[in-house]
């Protein structure tokens, strides 16, 4: 075996793609710091009740786990960012008032996600704690459609849930996690006969409408209306209700922006972790979201304080492999030399932003993400700079 061979669905980043992807990184961090969001950097390795902490089994299973040497204690490789910034804002930062926070770090899979090739990821994100009401939803979601905007991603498809419709329909119906699982199953897949098996002993009052939701999908308008309908039976009740304005105010919101957007009020991917407003982002070529996020405001009270909390995250080396920007450089190529006039100068231009590459005579430059496009050329003496 190759000792260099690398572990199933781990690969290297080479030249061009890191640039671009770094690229990517700076241009939303600077984004959300103009927003007014603070920059943390959680640890790759906690231990593993920590890490899991307010989560569903799904994480679970895709969170590497190793025996800490040092306390005994088991420890997991970090699947997703989210719960650790979680965490920061309820002990760490302690705050009051609203907190906005970002981040972007490697998470790792057991397995590679569905639709992706890596289970290796580089995540950023953007989340709001503090304000339970829909502007702060609102504003989670305009920051991603203008990180996928930098990213030249003009033609964005935007689909809204809400775990609250599925919450105002349970009541105080009891389901254990086995029935909870199957549910949540047939609903994402919009499985008509397995749901009918799973409300085999609810009471018509819940089973009729949870039929429904498989229904009710498509343009945001008529889902809404039809969600109100008597036809589709689902209860009148102040959850309910307020799921359905929430979701009402941000499509209108939503509605200059240039996306288009629908509601599935099936798509309940991520239930057992969110707690309102549900979102995922779409774009051409690629089958599967380019972006997720939502309400969590339970993860907070999993660590002792209860915060209501909002926001997304992405996949770096996805995003950059969709967006068709152009990040190479224009470079000057200088010889090797110890001229000191000449070492003055390229100092001076690499102050000035100049990308210069020095090479000896006869040499070529073999760059991916740089464009050498003009040479420092001596006349008498003085050096300029002249394209190639």
């Amino acid at each position: 075996m190759n000792r260099w061979l690398l572990p199933e669905d781990i690969a290297d980043v080479l030249p061009s793609r890191a640039r671009k992807i770094e690229e990517l990184r700076r241009r939303s961090l600077d984004l959300y710091q103009s927003y007014g969001y603070e920059l943390v950097s959680p640890p790759l390795l906690e231990f593993l009740d920590s890490l899991l902490t307010g989560t569903g089994s799904d994480l679970n299973l895709q969170t590497f786990k190793l025996v800490d040497q040092l306390s005994g204690r088991t420890l997991g490789l970090r699947a997703d960012i989210t719960p650790q910034v979680a965490r920061i804002d309820a002990h760490l930062l302690n705050r009051e008032g609203v907190t906005r926070l970002c981040y972007a770090g490697s998470v790792a899979h057991v397995r590679a996600p569905a639709g992706s090739s890596s289970r290796e990821e580089l995540q950023i994100g953007a989340e709001i704690y503090g304000h339970a009401g829909w502007e702060a939803d609102l504003e989670a979601l305009s920051l991603l459609l203008q990180t996928l905007n930098k990213a030249g991603l003009k033609k964005v498809y935007l689909d809204l849930s809400h775990a609250g419709v599925l919450k105002g329909i349970l009541g105080d119906h009891a389901l254990n996690a086995s029935d909870t699982e199957s549910l949540y199953t047939c609903l994402q897949t919009k499985d008509r006969s397995g749901l009918s098996q799973c409300i085999t002993n609810m009471p018509p009052s819940i089973g009729k409408p949870l039929l429904a939701l498989i229904e009710l999908n498509g343009s945001c308008a008529e889902v809404l209306a039809n969600a109100r309908s008597v036809k589709f039976a689902l209860p009148k009740n102040p959850v309910i209700e307020q799921a359905l304005n929430d979701l009402a105010r941000l499509t209108e919101a939503l509605s200059s922006n240039g996306v288009e957007l629908s509601i599935d009020l099936a798509d309940l991917r991520g239930y057992q972790y969110h707690s309102g407003v549900m979102f995922a982002a779409y774009v051409d070529g690629l089958p599967q979201p380019i972006a997720r996020g939502g309400r969590y405001d339970h993860v907070g009270q999993a660590f002792g304080r209860s915060r209501p909390a909002t926001g997304f995250s992405l996949d770096l080396y996805t995003l950059a492999d969709c967006s068709d920007l152009n990040v190479k450089r224009s470079a000057i190529i200088a010889p090797w030399s110890d001229d000191q006039k000449l070492l003055a100068i390229i100092a001076d231009l690499r102050s000035k932003g100049e990308i210069v590459i020095q090479l000896r005579k006869g040499d070529e430059a073999s760059a991916e993400e740089f464009v050498c496009d003009r040479e420092l050329i001596q006349q008498g003496a003085s050096w300029q700079v002249q394209a190639k």
